[in-house]
């Protein structure tokens, strides 16, 4: 009924472009974050794209993203700290810059759900598997109650989680096997979805039962080659089997 294997007893949910419309909202952020900094630096650099934020950022904590990204420009910054205002040149200042203009977006514009997803989570319910949001956003308990949707989620474990944690952040299996610990079940026993290739990855690196990949951005190919096991362009397909 749901489209996964007879031994699934949970469901582990990327947040950001599988259960909610943020990622657009995410990558406008991070876009005018890193097209600003780079103007500053040089202004003859190319623009941040959507091709940089898929590779580079989406799926992956703050920290990481802005790291592997200005790698990719064989840009190094200094690390400084949590506490470094928005227009210091450092990567938590690069970081908590992105981080105001994604709270400005998401007060003006509000969360957004997939109708499709949304139609998934409550089937999931219905039908008694455990759910958790897994996510490397730092306002993830925030987004759920905006989407409106807190009350089908079992377990959150998200950037507040991780870095409390110690966690390391996706394409490292930690986060999901995590949020498979918060629901008292065994990686193979639960199934992850992911719209990130990191997030594919995490999956598959931690040997989880079953791995969805949902393709927003026409990256199906590289969503298997990644380890998704199906992909669909939203969830409700695997209700009515038009996985592929």
């Amino acid at each position: 009924m749901l489209g996964l294997p007879d031994r699934i007893r949970a469901c582990l949910f990327d947040m950001d472009g599988v259960l909610t419309r943020t990622a657009t909202v995410h990558m406008a952020a991070w876009k005018r974050t890193f097209d600003e900094f780079l103007r500053a630096t040089d202004p003859t650099a190319a623009e941040f794209s959507q091709l940089d934020y898929n590779r580079y950022v989406d799926g992956k904590p703050r920290a990481d993203g802005v790291r592997d990204f200005l790698a990719s420009r064989g840009i190094t910054l200094p690390e400084g700290s949590p506490d470094d205002p928005p227009d210091a040149r450092t990567v938590h200042g690069v970081g908590r810059r992105k981080n105001e203009l994604l709270l400005t977006e998401l007060e003006e514009h509000g969360v957004e759900v997939y109708p499709g997803s949304m139609t998934y989570l409550r089937a999931a319910r219905e039908a008694g598997l455990a759910t958790a949001v897994v996510t490397a956003s730092a306002n993830g308990e925030q987004v759920i109650t905006a989407g409106g949707f807190a009350d089908l989620i079992d377990a959150r474990v998200d950037g507040v989680v991780t870095a409390r944690e110690g966690l390391r952040g996706k394409p490292a299996p930690d986060t999901f096997l995590a949020g498979a610990r918060a629901l008292g079940v065994e990686p193979s026993a639960a199934a992850v979805f992911e719209d990130a290739l990191a997030g594919v990855a995490a999956g598959r690196a931690g040997d989880f039962g079953f791995v969805v990949g949902v393709d927003r951005v026409g990256q199906g190919d590289a969503l298997r080659e990644n380890g998704a096991d199906v992909v669909v362009t939203d969830l409700d397909q695997l209700l009515d089997g038009g996985a592929r």
